[in-house]
């Protein structure tokens, strides 16, 4: 059986930093490549400049490192999205237009590309939304990922290319900043509230939606990649649900640890976006395919947030 090789595209955004250790746990840190637009000075491994726009230089690092399967994490997220519209369908759909390319001319074994549930729009229904419900999302990023899983469905059928997918809630983890995604209040909110500060949140206090914890995101993401090909069912992507909470409910469950932690609402332009979105996801498919099971709740997750937030503020103290 031979080794795999792991190309990750977007590598230093808050998924692929989680990720790709993951990944050079499981198949060796000799065995994995990471990529992004710019150099990340704290990686240890193999790293490389790549602007997945570059058809030739994404060439180049599949064909040296005869890579065997590729996780194409590179996009511009919700909100930011809506800022530059045109360029954000540019960047999302030329970049997944090289990698599905690459990958057949090349014939990588495996591609895993992330898609959200900014795909479902307005009309479908906000609790337990169905795997295949129709798609009609209100963002450019939402059109771009409902695209890509077309495209994926279409170049296994015809091509035979091995994609797979998931449609992510809001991801929540400690290991990085917020990124730009219309769910990252709940990212931002821990860091506050471990430094006693009061939070604005960009949502109302009772828009409930979809979220994972990051631990959980990163063992679907490998344990759907791992499962046999036959057993996937689905080739646009699979939906995924952790838990779903609203501001408020998330605030309770700060004050449980800080009690004089408080937030204050001020929605802005994401609060439409928050809207058309679905606050419970039905991942039957998900469980039943390759037995997905989330192992976080509100409770665990945010003991967990707050503690490893406050044991890396020690850590850069100790290294001023």
């Amino acid at each position: 059986m031979k080794q795999d090789k792991i190309l990750i595209t977007g590598a230093s955004g808050q998924l692929g930093l989680v990720l790709v250790e993951k990944l050079k746990e499981k198949h060796g840190i000799e065995n994995i490549i990471a990529t992004d637009l710019r150099l990340n000075d704290d990686f240890v491994g193999n790293f490389k400049i790549l602007d997945a726009n570059d058809f030739d230089k994404l060439t180049s690092l599949v064909v040296e490192y005869e890579i065997t399967q590729i996780y194409h994490l590179a996009a511009i997220l919700s909100a930011n999205g809506e800022k530059f519209p045109l360029n954000t369908w540019d960047v999302n759909m030329k970049t997944f237009f090289n990698v599905l390319e690459v990958s057949r001319i090349n014939k990588v074994d495996k591609i895993f590309f992330p898609s959200s549930i900014a795909v479902y729009g307005e009309d479908a229904p906000k609790k337990s939304t169905p795997q295949n419900y129709v798609l009609a999302p209100s963002t450019v990023y939402g059109i771009s990922k409902v695209a890509g899983e077309n495209w994926s469905k279409y170049y296994f059928e015809k091509y035979e290319l091995d994609i797979r997918s998931l449609r992510y809630p809001g991801v929540i983890g400690y290991q990085s900043l917020p990124g730009g995604g219309t769910t990252d209040y709940a990212v931002d909110i821990y860091h506050k509230a471990i430094h006693n500060e009061d939070f604005e949140c960009f949502l109302s206090e009772n828009t409930t939606l979809p979220m994972i914890y990051m631990d959980d995101a990163i063992r679907a993401t490998i344990e759907l990649m791992d499962a046999p090909k036959e057993s996937i069912t689905v080739r646009t992507s699979y939906n995924l649900s952790g838990m779903s909470f609203s501001p408020e409910e998330l605030t309770e469950s700060i004050q449980k640890i800080y009690p004089n932690f408080k937030t204050n609402y001020k929605a802005d332009f994401r609060q439409k976006i928050a809207d058309s979105w679905p606050s419970s996801i039905d991942d039957s498919h998900a469980r039943i395919d390759w037995n997905w099971k989330p192992s976080f709740d509100i409770k665990r997750m945010t003991e967990t947030m707050i503690k490893e937030l406050k044991l890396k503020e020690r850590n850069k103290l100790q290294n001023i």
